[in-house]
């Protein structure tokens, strides 16, 4: 028998196991839309109290598509920039480096260092042009090195990640990655306030140690933090024709739910 690995993590960090718990769910699945064999394993691995995630069929649909379309913006960005540079902010226990992997890319990887020691031991250690980064997003000083591949194209992915901090938190780190990386691109997800609300009661019920804190009622709204700022794209859960989202179409036409989650995707001012 295996033996399991004590997991102790609090507070944000311990939100990354419930997409690495929906995954290796999904994986299980006869019709599952990813296959995440790592995860699976993963979860048979750590010694965590999986039971404690309450998470609703659709919440648990919902994960696995923004995982997905987290991979289209990636793959995306790296068919018109091959050679540019991907910082995967508070990546967790995902591997979209390996899914998305062009053969060109320099990816990092960012997040706490009690997360990215997990990293290192489940899924791989830095190689080639896949790196880690083990510190606070809002630590900038991981800025520095990521700058040394200039004059590349940049593209920041945050999946998950700026709903539990507060909006002055989020907007630092933004303008700082628009001035330190003139013309970069931003990929981030953001709930409205409601949504907000009614996932931080159902975070409660799980008992899980961490709340949402930022929300955003339109994705426009980021383009008032900063000169440059501009939305190129946005995507909402309910308006994807996935057979399995049939189900939960109605809400779409429900003012608070139709566009209540969605992925943004932005210019962070003008490449020099």
């Amino acid at each position: 028998m295996t033996e399991k690995t004590l997991v102790n993590l609090d507070g944000v960090s311990e939100t990354l196991l419930i997409p690495l718990y929906v995954r290796a769910l999904e994986t299980q699945r006869p019709d599952a839309m990813l296959k995440d064999e790592k995860a699976v394993a993963m979860v048979r691995q750590i010694n965590y109290d999986f039971s404690r995630i309450k998470m609703q069929g659709h919440d648990n649909l919902g994960v696995i598509l923004r995982l997905r379309e987290f991979d289209r913006f990636a793959r995306d960005f790296l068919a018109g920039h091959p050679e540019s540079a991907v910082v995967h902010i508070g990546c967790g226990l995902d591997s979209r480096f390996e899914r998305v992997d062009n053969g060109c890319v320099e990816w990092y990887d960012l997040d706490l260092p009690d997360v990215i020691d997990l990293r290192r031991k489940f899924i791989r250690e830095e190689s080639g042009r896949y790196h880690l980064l083990s510190c606070s997003a809002f630590d900038f000083v991981w800025m520095e090195t990521v700058s040394k591949h200039r004059p590349r194209s940049f593209l920041f992915i945050a999946e998950g990640v700026f709903p539990y901090f507060e909006e002055v938190q989020i907007k630092s780190l933004v303008l700082k990655i628009r001035d330190t990386f003139p013309g970069a691109e931003l990929v981030c997800d953001a709930h409205t306030p409601f949504v907000i609300l009614m996932d931080n009661l159902q975070l409660a019920f799980s008992k899980v140690n961490a709340r949402l804190r930022w929300g955003l009622k339109h994705g426009k709204d980021v383009e008032s933090w900063g000169d440059g700022i501009r939305m190129l794209e946005e995507w909402f859960y309910f308006g994807t024709d996935e057979p399995r989202v049939r189900a939960y179409r109605w809400m779409r036409n429900i003012p608070l739910m139709g566009k209540s989650t969605g992925i943004f995707h932005y210019r962070l001012g003008v490449r020099l």
